[in-house]
Order: structure tokens, then C-alpha cells, then sequence
């Protein structure tokens, strides 16, 4: 992520703790039974808040999810995490992180705890590395990989509750059908289509649907390895927005300065469609699914469906 890049918009994730019955959990903590929960709640933390509702979901009544980094002035890649957010990590017995340095402060975190929690490393679950894109909730097969994993991971820790952790997995799924649908929508009128990028976060995405890169590969390396492009780079996207060698232009909100404001602009004195995303889920929605899809149809409607 480059330099001229805001932090991310929070989006909070909460959960209604029904019922008396409790169970002492890891570290002291007194975990209490909630709703349709056959047995207690697993106190879980999720590192950042693009995973944080899918994991929600999936825990339901059987989980107690806490997302630490849901800021919008600072970058997950710098957040020192506070006392209270280290007192969250011991009392988890499941951490959910994004994994490829995305999050690498929590890692840290749970490196130093006497007891450790399981741990889903979303990175290490879809077979990338650091230094591949770290963005990877944009890629539609790793959301489902990584959501796999987490069920996995609850049916291991609490098997008494493994049926229901199933049954949570399946209506998440169902919940998702909007995203496939759409998802099917944009791949049917990408053929032959283009797109350049303010920022790569939505490359995974892209490929999916069947879209062409055609943002200049210096500027790609330059965003990517957060520093700024050459005036050159900058020049030849430009050049490529005139004269229509791309279809449409992703530009990613959460990012601020000249430079992504300039691309804009030639993208729309070119009549070049402009699509926009974000990093993190904007507070308006709810859900992952919402965020997804909402962006999904704007960049259909840019390519004509």
C-alpha cells in the first residue's frame, strides 16, 4: 500500500450474550452460554474487520468475537496493538488472522502469550507468501478457503458443538449467494475488458472475473512496495486512460493525494469508467456479502451488464 493511502473505515461487529450458564475458559475467563449455543461460547479474536463478520457468522451464538483493528486513521501494517487489545489476544482461544505482513503486529502478539490460542492464518490457508498480494478477501476462492478453515478449526476446538458450527457454515453460505450470483454477472461481460488500478487491492478480484491489467507495471511495483510512482509510470497510465486502452478504472477510496486524484481526473475527461472500492468494509453495511456485492454491481454496470 502506497504512502498517499488513508487508514481503513471501521465497521463494527457486535453480539447479544444471552443466558446465565457459564464455563470457565482460557487464562480465568468465564465464557457464558449464549442463545441457541448447546454449550459455551469460544472467545475468539480476528485481527482485522474484513474477516471479522465472516468469522461472526460462522462462530454464531457459539462464539465470541472480538475485531481489534477497526480504525480509520491509522494502517494495520504500523497498529501497535494496546494493553487492552493484548489483554483480548490471552483470553482467545481462536485467533483469525489475514496473514502475507498485512497484520504481522498480531502475530507478534500471540508469539509472547505463555498459553497460545489456535490460530488461522488466512495467507498460510490459500498457499501464498510474503510479498504476494495481501489483499486476499477480494479473491473469492480464498474467502471460502479461509472460511473453511475457521469452521474446522471451532469443530476441533468445541466438538460437541461440531453440528452446529456445520449448520453456521451452511446458512453463511446460503448468505453468500447474492456475492456468487453477482460475481457470475460481472465474469459474463468481462471478455475482452480492461481495467487499471489507483491501487492493486482489488487484482485478485479482477482475475476472477476474467478482467485484463493493463495498469503500467511500474506503477504497479511502486503502490505495491508502498512508495511513489515515477513520473513516468504515472505518464503512460495516463496515456493508456486517453486513449481508451482500458475499460474501466478502480479506484480505491481509502487512498488520498495527488497523484490517485490525477488518474481520476484523466479517467474522466477520458470518459473512462470510474469504479469505486474500498479496503475495509464502509460502516454503512452489515455484512461482508452487502460490502461485496454493492461493488460488484458498479463495476457491472461500468462494463455494461
Amino acid at each position: 500500500m502506497p504512502r498517499f493511502r488513508l487508514g481503513l473505515v471501521p465497521v463494527l461487529i457486535g453480539s447479544l450474550v444471552l443466558g446465565s450458564c457459564s464455563l470457565s475458559g482460557r487464562s480465568g475467563a468465564t465464557i457464558a452460554r449464549k442463545g441457541q449455543c448447546p454449550t459455551a461460547a469460544i472467545p475468539v479474536v480476528v485481527s482485522v474487520d474484513q474477516w471479522g463478520d465472516i468469522v461472526d457468522q460462522l462462530t454464531g451464538d457459539c462464539g465470541d468475537v472480538t475485531t481489534i483493528f477497526r480504525s480509520s486513521s491509522a494502517d494495520p501494517h504500523d497498529y501497535e496493538p494496546t494493553a487492552a487489545d493484548n489483554a483480548k489476544f490471552t483470553s482467545a482461544k481462536l485467533v483469525v488472522v489475514n496473514g502475507l505482513g498485512y497484520d504481522s503486529w498480531a502475530d507478534k502478539v500471540v508469539a509472547t502469550l505463555d498459553t497460545k490460542p489456535a490460530v488461522v492464518n488466512g495467507g498460510s490457508v490459500v498457499g501464498l507468501h510474503d510479498g504476494d498480494n495481501p489483499h486476499i478477501w477480494y479473491g473469492p476462492e480464498f474467502v471460502y478457503k479461509i472460511a473453511d478453515a475457521v469452521t474446522a478449526e471451532l469443530e476441533q476446538l468445541q466438538p460437541q458443538d461440531a453440528t452446529y458450527f456445520a449448520q453456521r457454515h451452511e446458512a453463511w453460505r446460503t448468505s453468500m449467494r447474492a456475492y456468487d450470483a453477482e460475481i457470475a454477472k460481472v465474469t459474463a461481460v468481462a471478455t475482452g475488458k480492461t481495467y487499471g488500478a489507483t491501487e492493486g487491492i482489488f487484482d485478485d478480484m479482477a482475475a476472477h472475473l476474467g478482467l485484463r491489467n493493463e495498469t503500467p507495471p511500474g506503477y504497479q511495483r511502486a503502490t505495491a512496495n508502498e512508495s511513489d510512482p515515477a513520473p513516468g509510470d504515472v505518464n503512460r497510465f495516463e496515456q493508456a486512460l486517453a486513449s481508451n486502452e482500458i475499460t474501466v478504472l478502480i479506484y480505491n477510496t481509502q487512498t488520498e493525494g495527488a497523484i490517485p486524484d490525477e488518474i481520476r481526473a484523466q479517467a474522466k475527461a477520458a470518459r473512462v469508467a470510474v469504479v469505486n472500492i474500498t479496503e475495509s468494509v464502509p460502516a454503512q453495511f452489515g455484512t461482508f456479502e452487502a460490502w461485496q456485492v454493492s461493488q460488484l454491481t458498479n463495476l457491472a454496470t461500468a462494463l455494461g451488464a
